[in-house]
């Protein structure tokens, strides 16, 4: 008798064919770090090592860096025309496409995402560079108002050697974020991948590479945010930083600025995401699986995570009852399972980071309505139930502090007036939401609301042409749209006068 060959099984042995690049990419090559130094890059599927990565420290820093300004001086690609950066971006995405099982495999093995997600992420990351692959030849510069005497030319002008700083919760994603801006402008990039999940970048090194982007234009280093991460920051050839991760750290790239050469930074520092549920909402099943799916996909790894609910409390307990039924759904199982929702966390110190907030939460006197343990440990992998807490006060740190797992808070309201309130009691003001049928309260809340990305009725919804960043401690500037290549250009007025 035949035996049946699962889907699960079939992504693993791909997973088991698969080949890392594991050296730093310096100048269009795969270089070993000088130092000869490596670190192991462990899969939180089942714990397992992947591979011996180079770590790169301030002397592979400065050699990316001397190579990405000499690429950006000679002209190769910041004086290339339009069309042709257009046309080497296409290409790239063409190849990411063609890619496609590779890249999505090398998320999940690398950062324990399950595979249908993985494979979503890459279609948003081949999205992203296409979109900025056609932009580039669709941005004009203007011309000032001016005495007839003369002609002001405002232009924009790649801004030189840009360092991207990657976070490993969207190991492709992010980077195209940032690489799709800074290349379609004409900038070099250095890009230092999350020490978590650096395979996938360097992946796209090599394809960037076949596309036709020159040697010394994209630079990936592998290596430790102290050590690779700092050297960036603090370096004096890089002109600006582009950073997504922790407010702790963002706040120090802030400093390496202000240390070294003034270069511009712009900041994506995570968030404590509030949802606001009014007692007119229309369809309470419908609410909480948006909310469900807000605050586990990825493992409840992201950013703009809906981690605060703030329920009016005459429908609390009965909105509670279906968040707490549909999240049970969502418990952990095998990545490569195209039918599992929540993989694994992306490594123990995550794992240890987000038990450990569960534990305060009940000290505090949360309520544990759902989940809180670890699960499936004996696969070797890192695995937290969904858990939904209930009886939560704004000032608990379970409330307050970004989590950055599949943790929720569910928060009481009784005057609506002080909803708002609630939800911007936060130092993070990256995302909110607000759920009514009341269309003037939508427009009066979603004003009010402290944040850069605001739902009505929906929850992390958006497309390429959508800015993407948050007020207060969530960062400074914007990913996503036109206006993110705003962050990676300088503004010049040419004055022409017309009377000499």
């Amino acid at each position: 008798m035949a035996t049946t060959v699962t889907a699960a099984e079939t992504w693993k042995a791909k997973a088991d064919n698969l080949t890392y690049r594991a050296e730093a990419f310096i100048d269009g090559e795969f270089r070993p770090a000088l130092s000869g130094v490596t670190f192991p890059c462990m899969s939180p599927v089942a714990g397992q090592r992947l591979a011996d990565v180079a770590e790169c420290r301030s002397e592979d820093v400065d050699r990316a860096v001397v190579s990405a300004r000499r690429a950006f001086e000679d002209g190769v690609w910041s004086e290339a025309s339009p069309a042709t950066r257009r046309r080497v971006l296409l290409s790239l995405a063409r190849l990411m496409e063609e890619h496609k099982d590779e890249l999505a495999l090398l998320i999940t093995v690398d950062m324990g995402k399950p595979i249908s997600y993985s494979l979503r992420e890459v279609d948003s990351a081949i999205a992203c560079i296409e979109f900025y692959g056609e932009a580039i030849d669709k941005v004009f510069g203007e011309i000032a108002p001016t005495d007839v005497s003369a002609l002001a030319l405002v232009s924009r002008e790649p801004i030189g050697v840009v360092a991207a700083v990657i976070p490993w919760n969207y190991p492709l994603l992010m980077p195209a974020w940032k690489l799709g801006p800074a290349l379609a402008t004409g900038n070099a990039v250095v890009v230092k991948p999350a020490e978590q999940s650096p395979l996938v970048a360097l992946k796209i090194a090599e394809l960037a590479l076949e596309a036709g982007v020159p040697a010394g234009v994209l630079n990936v280093l592998p290596g430790f945010g102290e050590t690779a991460g700092a050297a960036l920051g603090l370096h004096p050839g890089v002109d600006s930083v582009t950073f997504t991760g922790s407010t702790q750290v963002g706040r120090l790239f802030l400093k390496y600025a202000g240390d070294s050469n003034m270069k511009s930074v712009s900041l994506e520092t995570g968030g404590k995401s509030p949802v606001i549920v009014f007692q007119d909402t229309s369809d309470l099943d419908f609410v909480a699986e948006s909310i469900v799916n807000g605050i586990f996909i990825n493992q409840g790894e992201m950013c703009n995570a809906c981690s605060r609910v703030i329920v009016d409390n005459r429908i609390r307990e009965a909105f509670l009852e279906r968040v707490v039924t549909k999240a049970a759904e969502w418990s952990p199982n095998d990545p490569f399972d195209p039918a599992t929702r929540m993989g694994a966390l992306v490594d123990e110190t995550q794992l240890k980071t987000v038990l450990s907030y569960i534990e305060v939460g009940k000290q505090e006197g949360a309520r544990l309505r759902l989940g809180g343990a670890q699960v499936l440990e004996n696969t070797g992998g890192y695995y937290v139930e969904p858990t939904v807490f209930d009886d939560v006060s704004n000032d608990m740190r379970i409330a307050q502090e970004e989590i950055f797992g599949p943790v929720l808070s569910v928060i009481g309201f009784q005057d609506p007036a002080d909803a708002v309130t609630l939800a911007n009691d936060s130092m993070y003001g990256l995302a909110a939401a607000v759920w009514t049928r009341d269309v003037t309260k939508a427009h009066k809340v979603a004003r009010a609301l402290r944040a850069g990305n605001v739902y009505v009725n929906c929850y992390n919804e958006d497309n390429m042409s959508c800015p993407f960043g948050g007020y207060k401690q969530s960062g400074i500037g914007r990913d996503k749209s036109l206006h993110a290549m705003e962050k990676y250009t300088q503004l010049k007025m040419t004055w022409i006068n017309l009377d000499r």
